[in-house]
C-alpha cells in the first residue's frame, strides 16, 4: 500500500487512484521569466521519480504540467508587476521572445536531469478560452463580483477558505496581504479576469471586457481541461500552499461546488547553508552551470534523491562532488557486470535474496517517497553476495526509478584503467582507515595525489579516478 503526506488533512493517507489502473497528476510548472535554477528543478526531479514508480508499478499515469506565460504578478497576489513583462524590459525583448528562450532553458534542464517530459505541457496563453469559460461557470454559479481591476472571486461564498493553508483570517484582515483594491468585499479576495491594465502587453477579449487571467484561474482550468473536474493528485512547492493553492481550491468550489484533486503534494525547497537560493538574491545555479564546471547532470539527480520531497535539501558542492563518486561507482558496476565481471553462480537462496531486495526497494518508496531510504537498498543490494547478472538486472530495474540513466552511461563513458601501483596503494589506505589509522592513511592519500590520481571517500566505499 503506497502512503502519501496529504496537505489537505495534514496526514499520510493511504494512496486510491479513482480510476483502478490510472491516475492523473497536474503540477504546478515553471512561470517562464527567468532561468530556472536547481532550487527549481529539485522539485521537478521528486515530482518525476514519483511518477516513474506509479509507471514501474504498471499504472497508467497521465502527467499534466503548466507553463505560466501570463498573469503572474511579482507579489504572487494582485499586485506588482506581472513577473512577464518585467522579464521583457529586463532583457529588452518581447514577452513572447521572453517565454519562448525560458521555455527552452526548462526544456533542457529535464533534459540534463533525465526529467520526463510532461505528458501534457501546456502554456496559460494557449488556454484563454478555457479560462474564460471557467470564469464564466464560476460567474454563473454566483461566486464573482466586479470591481475596477476586474472580476474577483468572492471567498466568502466558500466557508472553508482558510482551512486548507490554516489561514488566520483575522490576521489577514489587519493587513498581512497586499491591499490594491478598495472595493474588494474582504482583502484575500482575487482577480480571475484583470480589466484595468490598458497598457498590458498581452490583452484579450472577454465577456468583461479587454484583459488577461490571474495566475490562479490558469491552473484550474488546464488541470481539469486535460484531467477532468476529478483526478488524483497536485503537486507543487510548499509556497504555494496560503495563496495559489488556496485559491485553486476556492475557484474549483466556485465551479465545481468540491474539490479537484484528492492528494496535495508539497515539496520543501532546496536551499543553501547560508538560506534559500533566489534569483532575486543573485545566489542561483543553473543545471547548466553544474554542467559548466565539470558535474555530471545526474549527479544532482542523485543528489536530489538522497532527501525526502517533505525535507528538502541543502546544497552545496562538496555534496554534489560526493554523489557524482557515488554514481560513477553505480556506471562503472553496470559496465562490469555486462562485462560478466563477478560471481556468476546462483545460490540455494539467491532468488529468495532476490526478491527481497525488490521487495524492500518498492516498500521504501510506497511509504512517501522515501527515496533515500530506496537509494540504501540499493548499495545493499550491489554489496549483496547475489551473483552479478542478478545485481545488473536488479539495479537497471530499479533505475527505471531513480532515473539515473546507468545502462547509457556505462556505454557512454570509457572505462578509467587505474594502474596497479595507484591500486595496491588506495587498498592500502582502506585498510589503514579500516583500522583506525588515520594519519598514516592520509599520508597515502597524498602519495595518491602527487601521482596525479585522486581518491574519493564515500558512505559506500572509495573510488579512484
Amino acid at each position: 500500500m503506497i502512503r502519501l503526506y496529504n496537505t489537505l488533512t495534514r496526514k499520510l493517507e493511504d494512496f486510491k487512484p479513482i480510476k483502478k489502473g490510472e491516475m492523473g497528476i497536474y503540477s504546478c510548472g515553471p512561470t517562464v521569466y527567468w532561468n530556472q535554477h536547481i532550487g527549481n528543478m529539485y522539485c521537478y526531479v521528486q515530482w518525476d521519480t514519483m511518477v516513474r514508480f506509479f509507471r514501474f508499478l504498471g499504472l497508467k499515469v497521465k502527467w499534466v504540467m503548466n507553463v505560466t506565460d501570463v498573469g503572474h504578478m511579482t507579489s504572487d497576489e494582485d499586485a506588482g508587476e506581472d513577473k512577464m513583462e518585467k522579464g521583457a524590459k529586463r532583457e529588452k525583448l518581447t514577452v513572447w521572445q521572453i517565454a519562448d528562450k525560458y521555455i527552452d532553458q526548462f526544456k533542457d534542464s529535464l533534459k540534463l536531469l533525465n526529467i520526463q517530459t510532461p505528458d501534457v505541457l501546456c502554456r496559460a496563453t494557449e488556454h484563454i478560452e478555457e479560462q474564460i469559460q471557467l470564469i464564466k461557470l464560476i460567474e454563473k454559479n454566483g461566486f464573482t463580483y466586479k470591481t475596477k481591476t476586474g472580476i474577483v472571486l468572492d471567498t466568502s461564498k466558500f466557508p472553508g477558505y482558510a482551512n486548507f493553508a490554516r489561514l488566520d483570517l483575522s490576521k489577514q484582515e489587519a493587513g498581512s496581504r497586499v491591499e490594491v483594491d478598495l472595493e474588494k468585499k474582504q482583502p484575500w479576495d482575487f482577480l480571475l479576469w484583470v480589466t484595468n491594465q490598458p497598457k498590458h502587453v498581452m490583452i484579450w477579449d472577454s465577456p468583461w471586457g479587454k484583459g488577461f487571467p490571474g495566475w490562479h484561474i490558469e491552473c484550474t482550468a488546464m488541470s481539469t481541461k486535460y484531467l477532468g473536474s476529478k483526478f488524483d493528485i497536485h503537486t507543487g512547492g510548499k509556497e504555494h500552499i496560503p495563496v495559489h493553492h488556496t485559491n485553486e481550491i476556492a475557484q474549483a468550489y466556485g465551479a465545481f461546488g468540491r474539490q479537484t484533486a484528492n492528494y496535495w503534494l508539497h515539496n520543501e525547497w532546496l536551499t543553501l547553508k547560508e538560506g534559500k537560493m533566489s534569483k532575486s538574491l543573485g545566489n542561483v545555479y543553473t543545471v547548466q552551470d553544474l554542467v559548466a564546471k565539470g558535474y555530471n547532470p545526474l549527479a544532482f539527480r542523485y543528489l536530489a534523491l538522497t532527501s525526502t520531497y517533505r525535507q528538502g535539501l541543502v546544497f552545496n558542492l562538496t555534496a554534489l562532488k560526493a554523489t557524482q563518486v557515488a554514481l560513477d561507482k553505480l556506471v562503472s558496476l553496470v559496465r562490469d557486470w555486462q562485462m560478466g565481471e563477478g560471481r556468476q553462480t546462483i545460490g540455494k537462496d539467491d532468488p529468495e535474496k532476490i526478491a527481497k531486495f525488490r521487495q524492500e526497494f518498492v516498500e521504501r518508496i510506497s511509504n512517501d517517497l522515501n527515496f533515500p531510504e530506496a537509494l540504501a537498498v540499493v548499495w545493499q543490494m550491489v554489496k549483496s553476495d547475489i551473483p552479478a547478472s542478478d545485481k545488473l538486472d536488479l539495479l537497471l530495474e530499479f533505475d527505471q526509478v531513480m532515473g539515473l540513466d546507468l545502462a547509457n552511461q556505462a556505454k557512454g563513458k570509457k572505462e578509467v584503467v587505474i594502474p596497479e601501483e595507484i591500486q595496491k596503494l588506495a587498498d592500502r589506505r582502506e585498510k589503514l582507515r579500516q583500522a583506525g589509522k588515520w594519519q598514516e592513511a592520509d599520508i597515502v592519500r597524498k602519495q595518491i595525489e602527487k601521482l596525479g590520481w585522486k581518491i574519493e571517500d564515500t558512505g559506500h566505499g572509495y573510488c579512484v579516478g
